[in-house]
C-alpha cells in the first residue's frame, strides 16, 4: 500500500499572476509529453436558467476562431506541433486541454491562449455550430445511461441546477444568440477564475514565463455573482420509468449525498469502493457473477456543491425486481453492519491503484492538480488521500446509515417500449425498508498468495528499450518505466483458429469463464486476490489473439504473475460458471445493438468480411451464444493451448533485471509447440448494405472499404489519409460538420489486423438528412482518390502522427499495448525503436495511391441503423 502521507503534489509550483490567473507547473524531464490544461471555473453550475446549456456552446466556440486564426486554424497548428487538443464541459468548470511533445509547448500555449482571450463567436459559425450541438444532444438521449443518469438527478434534486438535462434541449440550444454567448464568455472568462496548469517536459522557470507573456494583457475582471438556488434537506421516495427503443433495461438507484470538501466524502468513496468497485464487490458478488444484472457499479460523485452516490446496473428487463432487492440487500447490510476489515483493505488498494493510475499521464496529472487547486488548493489531494486512507469499518457503516436512507432514495428505470414493468416509489420504499437479508457472509476474506521464486535468466536481447528473454514456450518482454509504483502485466496468445459464425463468440466465452475460477480458487476468490495487489483481472480477445492482464502496485508482481499463469493454464470451467457467463455475455451482445456506434460499425463489418474472421463479432451472436457449450469451452481452450507460443509483457517500476526473474520463476515451465499460426487473408470488401430502423433520434451509417493490414507497408500511409480526414480540423470535420452542421460525430479510421484491413467511415446525423449525409461523405472520400492532399495537410498530419506516437507512450498500460502489437501482429521489436520514421516517410503521392486503391466506391460495405420519429 501506497503510504497515507503520499504527496501526490510533490514538485508543483504555483504563482499567481497581477490580474488573477493562477498558474501550476510540475517539471518532468522523463516525460514524453507535455500538458497544458486551461481550467474556466465556468460550468453547468453557473449558468441561469435561461442559458441551460451555454457553457457548452462557449467550449464549441473555444475552437471556432480568433481576429487572427480563421476557423479551423486552432484545430490545424496543433496537429502541426504533433498535438492533441480537445475540451469537457462539468457542473462547475470547463476545461481546454492540449497534449504534445515538449518542444511543442510554448506554441501551444500561445494557440490556446489566443483562443481563451480573443474567441471571434462569430454569427454564422455560431448558429451553423448550434445545430451541430443538437446533433450531439440527440446523440446523448440515444444514449439510455446517459438518460437514465441524468433523469436521477431530476428525480433528486427540486431546485439546485444540478437537476437539469446539462447540455440544453433543442429549443433553447437553436434560440441562443451571439449576445447570449457573448454575455457568458465576457462575465464567466475573466483570470480570477481561470487556471493554466502545466505538466511534463518543460523547464518551470521557462513556463512560468511562457504563461505569464501569453496572458499578461489580459484585464483583471471582478466576475458575476454566481450562486444558484440551493437545495434544502428532504426526505421522500421518488421513482421515475423511462420507456424507449431499447433492448436492454437500464436501472440507476441514489441519494443525495455530500461535495468534495465535505468530512463525509472520504468514508462514502470508501463505501462506494466496498459495494461496487471490481469484480472482488459485494454488488458484483451478488448480481452480476450470479446473472443477475449484466454489470453493475456503485460511485459517489461529489463535485463542488452537492453530491450524488449512486447504484447504477445493466440487465434485463425481466430481472429488474430481482435486481432491486439484490441492491437493498446489500446496501441494508452495510446500513446495519461493518465491512470486514478485509473488505476494506481490498477497497483502499484498489483506490490508490487508481490514483496512482490517475496520476501517472501529464494530462491526468495537470487536470488532477488544476482541479485541486479550483476547489480549494493543491493540499486538497494529500488531505483527500490520507482521509481515505483513515476511514474505518465503523465510518463505512455510519454514512450507509445517515445518506443511504430508505426514506430518501430514488430510482430512475429506462425500460423497453413494449415492456409492462414500472418502477414505483412504493417498490423503492417496500426493497430498502425492509431488505431481505443477505444469504452467506461478506464477499471479502482475507486472503494471501505468494509468488513463485525468482529464477536466475540467462543472456536476453534488448531493442527500443525492452528487454526480451525467449525460453521454452514462452516470450518474456519487459521493461523499466519510472515515475508511478506500479506494473503493467499480461499474458498472451496469438489465435489459431476463428470462430464461425454458427459458434460466433465461443473464444470470448472461454476467455471470460477462465476467470470465473482456476485450480484451487473460485471466481471470488480470485478476484479478491487480484484486487489486493491492487488492480482487477481483465480479460481479453480480439480476432487475431487473446490474453489476460493486471496492473498492480509494483511490489506484487510476483504473486500476480502466479496467478496470472494458473488463469491461463488451469481454468475450472465449472458448469455452472461457464452458463451464468453465458447469459452474461448474451445480455451484452444483446444490449450492442443500442449502441449508434458499435452496432453500425459491426453490421458493417460482418456485411464487407461475411465468411471471414473478421466478419465475425468476438463477443457472438444472439443466436450463436445459446448453443454453446461447457465442452466447446474446454476444446477450445485445449486447442489454442496446443500449439503456438505464449508472450508475458510487463511495464513498471520494478527494474528489468527483477521482472525478467520473477516472470521467468512463473512462466519458466511453459512448453510450445511450432505452427503455421498465420490466419488466411481476407477477402475484398463487396457491395452490400445491412440496415436496422429503430426509435432512435439519429441515424448511424458506417461504410467499410477495403485497407491494408497491421504489416502491410501501406498501412502508415493510410494512418495519414485517416488524420487528413478526421479530427478537429480534418476534412471530414471541416466539410460534414462545420459547412453542414450535419453531424457531432464524423471520421475516417485505419482499421488493421494481421491478415487484413479496412477504411472505416462513421457519421451520425438527423434521419431526414441520411441521403445527404452519405452522399456528401462518398464526394469527400473521392476527393482523395482524385488529387492528391497538399504540402500542409500532408506536414499536419505526419508531425500530428509522430508526435502522438510519443505522446502516447506516458502510461505502462501504454507501453505494455505497442509492445504487444509489435510483437503479436507487427513486424518486431525493431518497430518500437522510432515508429515516426515511417510517417515522415509517407509522401502525397502515397496517400493518393492508397485512396485510389482503397476507397473504391464499388467495395464499400455499409451498416446502417436507421433513427425513426419517436
Amino acid at each position: 500500500m501506497i503510504r497515507p502521507e503520499t504527496r501526490w503534489a510533490a514538485g508543483v509550483e504555483r504563482r499567481v499572476l497581477p490580474n488573477g490567473l493562477t498558474v501550476l507547473v510540475q517539471s518532468d524531464s522523463a516525460s514524453p509529453a507535455v500538458a497544458v490544461i486551461t481550467h474556466v471555473r465556468a460550468g453547468f453550475f453557473d449558468e441561469p436558467d435561461h442559458w441551460q446549456g451555454i457553457s457548452h456552446v462557449l467550449e464549441h466556440m473555444f475552437f471556432k476562431g480568433t481576429p487572427t486564426r480563421p476557423v479551423g486554424r486552432i484545430a490545424n497548428e496543433t496537429k502541426a506541433l504533433g498535438g492533441y487538443l480537445n475540451a469537457s464541459t462539468g457542473y462547475d468548470a470547463t476545461s481546454y486541454y492540449v497534449v504534445l511533445p515538449g518542444d511543442g509547448f510554448e506554441k501551444a500555449l500561445e494557440i490556446q491562449a489566443d483562443a481563451l482571450q480573443h474567441a471571434s463567436l462569430d454569427r454564422d459559425e455560431l448558429a451553423r455550430e448550434l445545430r451541430v450541438i443538437i446533433e450531439e444532444a440527440k446523440r446523448k438521449l440515444d444514449s439510455p445511461s446517459a438518460v437514465a443518469h441524468e433523469t436521477l438527478h431530476a428525480v433528486l434534486f427540486d431546485r439546485h441546477r444540478i437537476r437539469r438535462w446539462r447540455i440544453g434541449t433543442e429549443p433553447m440550444l437553436a434560440g441562443f444568440t451571439r449576445d447570449d454567448v457573448a454575455g457568458y464568455y465576457r462575465s464567466r472568462y475573466v483570470p480570477g477564475r481561470v487556471i493554466v496548469s502545466v505538466v511534463g517536459d518543460v523547464d518551470a522557470d521557462q513556463a512560468f514565463g511562457a504563461v505569464a507573456d501569453a496572458y499578461r494583457a489580459w484585464p483583471a475582471g471582478p466576475g458575476p455573482e454566481l450562486d444558484g438556488p440551493s437545495e434544502p434537506w428532504r426526505r421522500e421516495v421518488r421513482a421515475r420509468t423511462l420507456r424507449g427503443d431499447v433492448t436492454r433495461a437500464e436501472l440507476v438507484i441514489g441519494w443525495r449525498g455530500v461535495p468534495s470538501l465535505h468530512p463525509d466524502s472520504a468514508p462514502l468513496d470508501v463505501l462506494a469502493a466496498v459495494l461496487g468497485l471490481g469484480r472482488g464487490s459485494r454488488l458484483y458478488a451478488a448480481l452480476r457473477r450470479t446473472g443477475i444484472v449484466t454489470s453493475i457499479g456503485a460511485y459517489h460523485y461529489s463535485p463542488s456543491e452537492v453530491g450524488v452516490f449512486s447504484i447504477a446496473a445493466d440487465l434485463g428487463p425481466d430481472a429488474l425486481d430481482r435486481a432491486l432487492a439484490g441492491i437493498a440487500t446489500e446496501v441494508g447490510e452495510l446500513r446495519r453492519e461493518p465491512p470486514t476489515q478485509a473488505e476494506l483493505d481490498r477497497a483502499k488498494t484498489i483506490l490508490t491503484a487508481q490514483w496512482a493510475r490517475r496520476l501517472e499521464s501529464v494530462e491526468g496529472r495537470a487536470s488532477t492538480f488544476a482541479a485541486a487547486e479550483a476547489v480549494r488548493d493543491l493540499a486538497v489531494l494529500d488531505e483527500e488521500y490520507a482521509a481515505m486512507m483513515a476511514v474505518t469499518p465503523a465510518e463505512v457503516t455510519r454514512v450507509a446509515a445517515r445518506y443511504l436512507d430508505a426514506d430518501a432514495v430514488g430510482g430512475v428505470a429506462y425500460l423497453p417500449n413494449d415492456d409492462p414493468g414500472e418502477l414505483t416509489a412504493e417498490q423503492l420504499r417496500a426493497a430498502f425498508s425492509s431488505p431481505a437479508p443477505r444469504a452467506g457472509g461478506p464477499a471479502a476474506t482475507a486472503l494471501t498468495i505468494e509468488g513463485a521464486p525468482a529464477v536466475r535468466i540467462g543472456s536476453r536481447t534488448e531493442t527500443a528499450g525492452v528487454s526480451h528473454l525467449t525460453l521454452d514456450g514462452v516470450d518474456l518482454l519487459v521493461r523499466h518505466k519510472p515515475g508511478v509504483p506500479l506494473v503493467s502485466l499480461g499474458v498472451y496468445r496469438r489465435r489459431v483458429a476463428p470462430d464461425a459464425i454458427g459458434t460466433a463468440g465461443l473464444g470470448a466465452l472461454t476467455v471470460r469463464s477462465a476467470a470465473r475460477g482456476a485450480a484451487d480458487w473460485d471466481a471470488a476468490t480470485l478476484a479478491d486476490l487480484f484486487e489486493r495487489l491492487g488492480g482487477g483481472l481483465s480479460t481479453s480477445i480480439a480476432s487475431d489473439w487473446f490474453g489476460f492482464g493486471a496492473s498492480v502496485l509494483a511490489g506484487n508482481l510476483a504473486p500476480a504473475a502466479r496467478l496470472l499463469r494458473t488463469v491461463l493454464s488451469e481454468p475450472r470451467f465449472e458448469e455452472r460458471e461457464v452458463l451464468l457467463e453465458r447469459a452474461t455475455q448474451l445480455d451484452e451482445v444483446t444490449r450492442a445493438r443500442d449502441d449508434m456506434f458499435r452496432h453500425p460499425v459491426q453490421l458493417a463489418l460482418r456485411a464487407a468480411f461475411d465468411g471471414h474472421r473478421y466478419g465475425v463479432p468476438v463477443s457472438g451472436l444472439p443466436e450463436s451464444l445459446p448453443g454453446l457449450t461447457r465442452d466447446q469451452v474446454v476444446d477450445w481452450h485445449r486447442d489454442e493451448l496446443a500449439r503456438g507460443r505464449t508472450t508475458v509483457v510487463a511495464v513498471g517500476a520494478s527494474s528489468e533485471e527483477e521482472m525478467l526473474e520473477l516472470l521467468a520463476g512463473a512462466f519458466g515451465d511453459l512448453r510450445g509447440a511450432a505452427s503455421d499460426l498465420e490466419p488466411p487473408p481476407a477477402p475484398p470488401a463487396g457491395r452490400e448494405q445491412r440496415v436496422e430502423t429503430r426509435e432512435k433520434s439519429q441515424t448511424a451509417m458506417a461504410m467499410i472499404f477495403p485497407g491494408p493490414a497491421r504489416r502491410d507497408p501501406d498501412r502508415h500511409a493510410a494512418m495519414v489519409l485517416a488524420t487528413v480526414a478526421s479530427g478537429l480540423g480534418g476534412r471530414l470535420f471541416e466539410a460534414l460538420r462545420d459547412k453542414r452542421s450535419l453531424a457531432y460525430t464524423v471520421l475516417l479510421s485505419s482499421w488493421q489486423r494481421l491478415a487484413g484491413g479496412a477504411l472505416i467511415s462513421y457519421i451520425a446525423t438527423s434521419p431526414d438528412r441520411e441521403v445527404e449525409a452519405r452522399e456528401q461523405m462518398l464526394v469527400e472520400l473521392e476527393r482523395f482518390r482524385r488529387e492528391p492532399i497538399d504540402d500542409e495537410e500532408l506536414e499536419r498530419a505526419v508531425n500530428f502522427l509522430a508526435g502522438q506516437s510519443a505522446v502516447q507512450r506516458q502510461t505502462g498500460t501504454a507501453w505494455a499495448s505497442e509492445m504487444l502489437d509489435a510483437w503479436l501482429l507487427g513486424t518486431g521489436l525493431d518497430e518500437l525503436e522510432d515508429p515516426a520514421a515511417p510517417y515522415r516517410a509517407v509522401t502525397r503521392d502515397d496517400v493518393q495511391r492508397v485512396a485510389e486503391r482503397y476507397l473504391d466506391p464499388s467495395l464499400r460495405a455499409e451498416g446502417v441503423v436507421r433513427g425513426a420519429s419517436r
